[in-house]
């Protein structure tokens, strides 16, 4: 990226259309930055890389950055939407993987539940013999909502959680000596499964679908999504970048897998620039962690606490 003076870092000028567009770009380097500076100072005829197109480098290095993004670049987008009376939450274009979704109520962010049972599915049309039905061209027919989805969308489907919507609910029993008991296997909770015991929503991610189904009591409510991308920025490579902490192993990661897919290239050379990448992966990813004292003392201090 190029020097800009601090006139057109605070204001923006040359970016009209995006008042914050400048900010903190100073932490990262652009691809096209990445990949010339890759040919000027690593391809040549007295270099260990000669003859190599400009596009296997940059397949190379948004393969490096897709890497990245996955888990170590730790740069999460977050989205907030109104989840309507469909219950449904449809995917961002560059989301690959969530890290959390939240309910946003009162002011507070309220961590919401994976369901680890199915709260949709798809549905085929059949007779009354059961027989699958098929239209004029072969292909199955199917209905526009199935019986799961339309449970769960009108507040009619059961849930093994502990809120509203539990097959407990609502449910009477009678007090006797201090205690009391029910007509069902809740008793006292024993063996109680701490993966359910959340009062919470909860959600459904179809990966194919790519919506987010969630349970009955969300409706018309905020979620918040946290989410990871794979830093390709909807195929556009002018806004691709990357943290500055990152470029060096960039270059180590476009050097290996260019040799190493090579004919004749000495294993001593492979195995050397494999380890010189793993090694700044490993660095760039201390740099990143940001672990400042002030953090290990809260911690330390936090340890020291007594339980009452």
């Amino acid at each position: 990226m190029a020097y800009i003076n601090d006139y057109t870092y605070y204001e923006n000028t040359g970016n009209p259309n995006t008042e914050d567009a400048n900010w903190g770009s100073y932490q990262y380097v652009s691809l096209d930055d990445i990949v010339t500076n890759f040919i000027l100072m690593y391809v040549g005829n007295d270099k260990l890389i000669n003859n190599v197109e400009r596009y296997n480098i940059l397949f190379h290095a948004k393969r490096a950055i897709q890497e990245l993004n996955y888990d170590s670049l730790k740069e999460i987008k977050i989205l907030e939407l109104q989840v309507c009376d469909t219950l449904r939450f449809v995917l961002p274009p560059d989301y690959v993987n969530w890290v959390r979704l939240s309910l946003y109520k009162d002011g507070l962010l309220m961590p919401l539940t994976e369901n680890i049972q199915t709260n949709w599915s798809d549905a085929y049309l059949q007779d009354n013999n059961c027989r699958i039905l098929f239209d004029h061209d072969g292909n199955i027919l199917k209905p526009s909502t199935s019986t799961i989805d339309m449970q769960r969308i009108l507040n009619e489907k059961k849930t093994i959680y502990l809120n509203e919507s539990s097959c407990y609910h609502g449910q009477e029993g009678y007090f006797y000596n201090g205690l009391w008991y029910f007509e069902y296997p809740i008793g006292g909770r024993y063996g109680l499964n701490t993966e359910t015991a959340n009062q919470n929503p909860t959600f459904k991610i179809n990966k194919q679908g790519g919506v987010i189904n969630f349970s009955s009591d969300m409706a018309n409510e905020l979620c918040v999504l946290e989410y990871v991308s794979d830093g390709m920025e909807k195929g556009d490579d002018s806004k691709v970048s990357v943290n500055k902490l990152f470029e060096e192993f960039i270059y180590a990661y476009i050097k290996y897998v260019i040799l190493n897919s090579k004919v004749g290239v000495q294993e001593f050379i492979i195995n050397r620039l494999r380890k010189e990448k793993s090694a700044l992966l490993r660095n760039a990813k201390l740099r990143l962690s940001n672990i400042h004292p002030g953090r290990l003392l809260m911690n330390l201090r936090g340890q020291s606490k007594w339980i009452k």
